[in-house]
């Protein structure tokens, strides 16, 4: 009865860990860039003498799903979507250099380019400074072009240019944030190949109708899981009175 009580109760818990990985993605189906989690289950043998036929369930985040998402106009002259694989490099809140695929920018007070989250996006010298300016632009390649405040929009200058880099998706894994970095800690070097959508946004890759479908399979899954447990616990109490009345 022990054992039918275990593997159920392992198989609710970690449906119920399924359930929240689900829960995050669908939560996050308006971010912009957003790449969704994957979560995957596996049986796993209990690890002890005398017990090499129990095997309890496991649920782990397994990685990122790195498809691309729709890409829509928008027509803002800092909003950029990556095309094709690729990532935009930021500064991450501990200093380090991370990615992201969320291209809604804005430069900030102090004429910092930053992401929408308020993540510094970098060129391959650092943080990115704006001058003042009056019109300003972003070309496909990252060139950041503006119109210095007080010019004509005969004088446009090149100020920067923002890092774009494409290293192999197996060698990236998520960081705090919504963000990637490598998973060696290294910074990933600039991709010329990678390019730009400006005035456009990438849509969350998570599919809604799939993401509710396995919503309600986790649940329907749960549910049984707690059903076989209520079912061990009628079994023990019948056959505790079997017992007593042998008795």
């Amino acid at each position: 009865m022990d054992r039918l009580v275990y593997v159920a109760m392992s198989g609710a818990k970690e449906n119920l860990r399924a359930q929240t990985t689900n829960s995050y993605n669908l939560a996050n189906i308006s971010t912009i860039g957003f790449r969704a989690d994957l979560s995957a289950f596996q049986s796993v043998q209990v690890q002890g003498a005398g017990l090499p036929s129990r095997a309890y369930a496991t649920n782990s985040v397994a990685g990122a799903d790195m498809s691309a998402g729709t890409i829509e106009q928008t027509g803002r002259n800092l909003d950029v979507a990556v095309q094709g694989p690729g990532w935009i490099a930021v500064q991450s809140p501990q200093g380090n250099e991370a990615y992201t695929r969320a291209g809604d920018l804005h430069v900030d007070p102090n004429g910092q380019l930053m992401t929408a989250a308020g993540y510094p996006v970098l060129s391959d010298s650092g943080p990115i400074a704006v001058p003042p300016y009056a019109q300003i632009a972003v070309a496909p390649d990252g060139s950041i072009s503006i119109v210095p405040l007080g010019q004509t929009p005969q004088t446009i200058a090149v100020t920067a240019r923002i890092k774009l880099v494409n290293p192999a998706p197996d060698s990236l894994e998520r960081s705090d944030g919504g963000l990637f970095r490598t998973r060696n800690g290294g910074d990933a070097t600039s991709d010329a190949s990678v390019q730009l959508v400006p005035g456009a946004l990438e849509s969350s890759n998570v599919n809604l109708a799939a993401a509710m479908t396995n919503m309600i399979e986790l649940a329907r899954s749960y549910d049984t899981q707690v059903k076989a447990m209520k079912a061990a616990e009628d079994n023990d109490t019948a056959s505790t009175k079997l017992l007593q009345t042998s008795s």
